[in-house]
């Protein structure tokens, strides 16, 4: 049997492992979290458009037609009773204090629903003096929300932990359940075992974090407006999923093979993962050489859309939080290969070397 066919079915050996350990369960949850997230806005929003519209909903045209300045009778006039309709006095004025003056008597709040916009109003003394509009589901907004999410969480917590999950346990865990020595007693190299526990992890990891990257992509784009959705499908959509769910199994490629060595060179997981954490929090501070050197800087120059950022957010924040000047494409992808080749090349020089000490454990 040549080396390939070892790889492969040492792979095939550990992925019931490695799918099924107790000890990596929770990374489904990381998984799936974000899907929760976007089916949980679409139920809400679905079940606010048929309350609010059962018996209530008015046209955009009268919703549009409502100007400032107008009194609480000409806009039920207008566009008829609202779906909520809450009026506040003010208590009795104190003669000691001079801003009571200027506050109004009377406020009054009510809300519209036109069937896809929230219509927020209120009026002061009978008089409309703010008019809020928002959609009850806005594709562009839930674009930058997932694009946020998926760098924030997916990228730097959901697949990093993951990954640290998976691959820390492919040779730790088993020197912790004394069952490694099954695997150094059988007729194949050491490097050849590493590289097939490596690809049953990578199977694993790739499958769970690329199947969460386009369910939560889903999840936030099929509730949207059917003709804005059919849009999107006809131009960017496409290529927007495929990146996604190319940089999140990327992202077990690259923290893959880094947790695999570690778990060969160091007992103590903590370690290892704090200081990944730390080097890829900071790497927007990094020259330029030394971004090279971190698998996040690869993967945000995969996503397709930047995350959103405040205005008001504090310069530090921001310089952490934003992606350094991205590389491109192909750069990226050879890149974060290429970082990998190294750290196997480190793990294999690693487990020649790794003598079992159960006692140690």
């Amino acid at each position: 049997m040549n080396p390939g066919q070892q790889i492969w079915t040492i792979a095939r050996l550990e992925l019931g492992r490695v799918f099924f350990s107790r000890r990596s369960f929770w990374v489904y949850l990381l998984a799936i979290f974000p899907s929760v997230i976007f089916i949980g806005h679409a139920v809400d929003a679905s079940f606010k458009a048929r309350r609010w519209g059962s018996d209530r909903k008015v046209s955009a045209e009268a919703l549009n037609r409502v100007q400032s300045g107008m009194t609480d009778e000409q806009v039920l006039q207008l566009a008829g009773k609202p779906v909520t309709d809450t009026t506040r006095k003010r208590r009795p004025r104190r003669d000691d204090d001079p801003a009571a003056e200027k506050q109004p008597d009377v406020r009054r709040y009510m809300m519209y629903f036109d069937g896809k916009r929230r219509v927020d109003l209120r009026f002061e003394d009978g008089l409309l003096v703010s008019r809020n509009m928002r959609d009850l589901l806005n594709f562009e907004e839930d674009r930058k929300v997932y694009a946020g999410m998926f760098q924030f969480f997916y990228l730097r917590l959901g697949i990093f932990f993951g990954c640290l999950g998976i691959f820390i346990n492919l040779f730790r865990g088993e020197m912790l359940d004394r069952s490694l020595h099954f695997w150094f007693l059988a007729p194949v190299k050491r490097e050849v075992l590493l590289l097939g526990k490596y690809l049953a992890g990578l199977i694993a990891a790739a499958l769970i974090f690329g199947t969460g990257a386009l369910l939560s992509f889903l999840a936030m784009v099929l509730p949207q407006d059917g003709a804005e959705v059919q849009t999107f499908w006809q131009t960017i959509g496409p290529e927007q999923a495929f990146w996604y769910v190319a940089a999140a199994m990327l992202g077990c490629v690259g923290y893959g093979s880094i947790f695999l060595a570690a778990g060969l060179l160091l007992r103590n997981p903590i370690i290892p993962a704090i200081v990944m954490l730390v080097w890829e929090s900071i790497n927007g501070f990094l020259p330029d050489v030394m971004q090279k050197l971190s698998v996040l800087h690869y993967l945000q120059s995969l996503c397709p859309a930047p995350p959103p950022l405040p205005n008001d957010m504090p310069a530090i924040m921001k310089m952490l939080l934003a992606p350094a000047a991205p590389s491109s494409v192909p750069l990226a992808v050879l890149g974060l290969l290429a970082l990998t080749v190294l750290v196997l090349f480190a793990a294999m020089q690693a487990v020649r070397r790794l003598e079992i000490n159960y006692g140690t454990e």
